[in-house]
């Protein structure tokens, strides 16, 4: 494999993790915002312990590491593979350009400040809802059942 081929490779690969990241993100807001309806709506599977616990792990991973002035191990790997790829700034595809730019707002425009806050009172309704519209694990009667 040539230069150019690496080169494209890792293009391909940023675009990628950009629509992973984007996917992330929108399973935590998307997931939030499906909770609260399910748990008004009597929905069972928004009480789902295995979704529940991963819902608010992810959200805790975010709120950790803006309070921890971490940058997303998606965005370092996005920007070392664009490096690779030999683009100084955001050059992708129209699908992967379009997901870039709702994710990510300009640096300099919000203080840092601003993601920990909201990201915090994010994860804190994802905490309320705990309380509000608590998972549920299948009983072991039921799981039996099923089989």
């Amino acid at each position: 494999m040539d230069f150019h081929d690496t080169q494209f490779l890792s293009r391909i690969s940023a675009d990628l993790i950009v629509v992973i990241h984007f996917a992330f993100v929108m399973f935590v807001l998307l997931g939030q915002v499906l909770i609260t309806i399910g748990a008004l709506a009597g929905w069972n599977w928004v009480r789902n312990f295995k979704f529940r616990i991963i819902h608010l792990v992810s959200i805790l991973f975010v709120v950790f590491e803006s309070m921890a002035g971490i940058i997303c191990p998606l965005t370092t790997l996005e920007k070392w593979l664009r490096k690779q790829a030999g683009q100084a700034s955001y050059q992708g595809d129209f699908i992967a350009n379009w997901v870039h730019e709702v994710l990510f707002i300009d640096e300099g425009t919000v203080d840092p400040w601003v993601f920990t806050v909201c990201y915090s009172l994010f994860g804190l309704i994802v905490l309320v809802s705990f309380f509000f519209a608590p998972p549920r694990r299948k009983s072991k009667a039921h799981t039996a059942e099923e089989v």
